[in-house]
This record gives structure tokens, C-alpha cells and sequence, in this order.
């Protein structure tokens, strides 16, 4: 790792830009010199895909549904009652001192 001492300009530039855009500086300065001196790779992720790719379009192949009920008779239910199920939850982690 090589560690590079910035001028206070840049580093508040740096500060400012990546709180804007909700990132760490380092991260943003990474991508940065990434998309400036980096060659484009497979293992790279792009900065918006594909012309027209929606996020969908990059997920897809990692996307499914199973039904519950082929691994639980019945179902598993996950979807019903999810608020209450939260706050049951909640509660419990309150009384176990967790919260």
C-alpha cells in the first residue's frame, strides 16, 4: 500500500465531494484513480453497466423465487405479518437487554 499526503486543498475537496455523493473519501479517491489509470477488466465493476442496463438486467441471472412450501408443509409464511413479526422481535431483544 502506498500512502499519499495530499495538499489541504484537495483534501478537503476530497471530503466534500465523497460526503455529497454519501461514500468515505478513500473510496471515492480509489474510484477516482481507478476510472483514470486502471485498465478496464471483467473483475472491475463498471460505473453503470452496459448502455441502457437496468439493474434488473445486471441481476437477473442471480435473481429467483422458491415456494416455501416445497421445503416447509404449509409454508414458511414469511411474508405475512412482517411488521408485527419485527416489533415481536424487537421486543424481545429489549427484554434480553440487547437494545
Amino acid at each position: 500500500m502506498t500512502i499519499i499526503t495530499l495538499p489541504p486543498e484537495i483534501e478537503g475537496a476530497l471530503a466534500e465531494a465523497a460526503k455529497r455523493q454519501g461514500t468515505s473519501p478513500e473510496l471515492l479517491a480509489i474510484e477516482t484513480l481507478r476510472r483514470q489509470f486502471a485498465q478496464p477488466t471483467d473483475t472491475q465493476p463498471s460505473d453503470n453497466g452496459a448502455e441502457g442496463e437496468t439493474l434488473y438486467d445486471f441481476l437477473k441471472d442471480y435473481i429467483a423465487t422458491i415456494d416455501s412450501s416445497e421445503h416447509i408443509p404449509g409454508g414458511a409464511q414469511m411474508s405475512q405479518d412482517t411488521g408485527q413479526k419485527f416489533a415481536e422481535g424487537m421486543a424481545e431483544k429489549r427484554r434480553q437487554g440487547q437494545l
